[in-house]
């Protein structure tokens, strides 16, 4: 087996513009993987309405035509616009597909059709996008510059998927031959709803302080969704220096992104991208 040897610069989130987008990425890893990851907002597409502008999402009722088109500029602006997009269905599981090489697209986009909320890519010229309005969205990056993009709810945190994705982007690793360390790999936690707007029922209050510590907990009914994705994550063998949090509320920040609390439930999805040349 092959060792990596690459160290990768410590994970950090900035503003950057392509084409018409603005979005939150990793300059200093996109020049030293190839990867390009990046969290959208609300502008920068051709929706309408509650979905205005740059909806990523296909199932709100937002007119399909222009979902492809905001996907399309999202591809298109980030480098990836003639590569496979993988847009799962997702389901608020711990399902994580692995696409191994470009030939693998196909299948598994259709396997994520049937609903996974997490998705490895171990090669380039694959694209993954999922979709959001208040859930954690997590980009996990290996040296190598395989990477994962998760979908993390509540349900998800709880279910672990994130750390179940960085073991799956270690296992996708060793077998291109390839050691990776989970301390050695990026994570990136997106804008997703904080502590002050995230009030639960007391039953999924204590579920949350019993597995993941009192850390995680934010007063009565509230629960700190980055600070259990942390703890979750530091079990699975990530570094504490190499999880960074954009340190965005949706709910606080409704006008840059799309908030299902906010919008009472009516709204569009901003997306977690990942694409390496």
């Amino acid at each position: 087996m092959n060792k990596t040897t690459r160290e990768l610069a410590l994970p950090r989130l900035d503003t950057g513009r392509f084409a018409s987008l603005e979005v939150l990425t990793d300059e200093p890893l996109f020049r030293q993987t190839g990867v390009r990851i990046a969290f959208t907002g609300r502008a920068g597409g051709v929706s309408e309405g509650p979905y205005a502008s740059l909806n990523l999402g296909d199932h709100v009722d937002d007119d399909l035509a222009c979902v492809l088109e905001n996907r399309r500029r999202v591809s298109a602006a980030l480098g990836a616009a003639d590569a496979p997009l993988i847009v799962p269905r997702q389901v608020h599981g711990d399902a994580v597909l692995t696409v191994a090489n470009p030939a693998d697209a196909p299948a598994v986009q259709a396997r994520a059709g049937e609903g996974a909320d997490g998705i490895v890519v171990a090669c380039a010229g694959v694209a993954s996008l999922l979709c959001f309005a208040d859930c954690m969205p997590v980009i996990a990056v290996a040296p190598s510059g395989a990477f994962a993009v998760v979908h993390a709810g509540w349900r998800g945190v709880m279910a672990e998927i994130a750390a179940k994705s960085v073991r799956e982007l270690v296992e996708a690793d060793r077998m291109r031959g390839v050691e990776t360390l989970p301390s050695q790999v990026n994570v990136y936690l997106g804008p997703h709803i904080h502590a002050e707007c995230f009030e639960t029922s007391e039953d999924i209050h204590r579920q949350f302080t019993e597995r993941f510590g009192t850390g995680c907990s934010a007063g009565a009914r509230h629960i700190d969704l980055a600070a259990a994705q942390r703890e979750s994550l530091a079990h699975a063998g990530v570094a504490p220096e190499r999880v960074v949090d954009a340190g965005v509320c949706t709910v606080c920040s409704n006008e840059a992104y799309f908030s299902y609390r906010a919008q009472g439930g009516v709204c569009g999805r901003h997306g977690a991208f990942a694409f390496r040349a």
